[in-house]
C-alpha cells in the first residue's frame, strides 16, 4: 500500500476520532471538551464562529449530533478506504472537504488529505 494511503488515513482518523470523543463528551456532560484554565478556559475553538455564522448554535443538540455522526461515518469511510473499496477515495475527499470548517485542526489536516488524495489519484 502506498505511503500516502497511510498518511491520509491517519490524519483522517485523528480528526474523526476527535469528533466522536468531543461529540460524545458534549452529549454526556452537556459541553464539549474545552480548556479548564487559562485565557481560553471554557471557550470553544475558532470553529464555533464558523458554525454560528451558518445559524447553528455551536453548543446545540444539532451540533453535538453533527459532531458525533460525522466522526462515526468518517471512521467507517476510513476503514472502507483502507480496504480499497472503489467508492472510498471519493468519500474520503468529501469527508476531508467537509472538515475544513473545523478550524484550525480540521482545516489543516483536511487540506493535507485533500492534496494527497488528489495527487495520489492522479498517479
Amino acid at each position: 500500500m502506498h505511503w500516502s494511503v497511510w498518511v491520509i488515513s491517519i490524519l483522517a482518523f485523528i480528526v474523526a476520532i476527535w469528533f466522536v470523543i468531543d461529540g460524545a463528551a458534549a452529549f454526556i456532560t452537556g459541553n464539549y471538551i474545552t480548556p479548564k484554565s487559562g485565557e481560553y478556559a471554557g471557550q470553544l475553538g475558532t470553529w464555533s464562529k464558523v458554525v454560528s455564522a451558518t445559524g447553528i448554535a455551536p453548543r446545540s443538540g444539532l451540533m453535538r449530533t453533527i459532531f458525533l455522526l460525522y466522526g462515526i461515518f468518517w471512521i467507517a469511510i476510513i476503514v472502507s478506504y483502507l480496504f480499497r473499496l472503489p467508492w472510498a477515495p471519493a468519500a474520503m475527499l468529501i469527508a476531508a472537504i467537509g472538515s475544513l470548517w473545523y478550524l484550525p485542526f480540521g482545516t489543516l489536516l483536511g487540506l493535507i488529505q485533500i492534496v494527497l488524495l488528489i495527487v495520489y489519484r492522479i498517479k
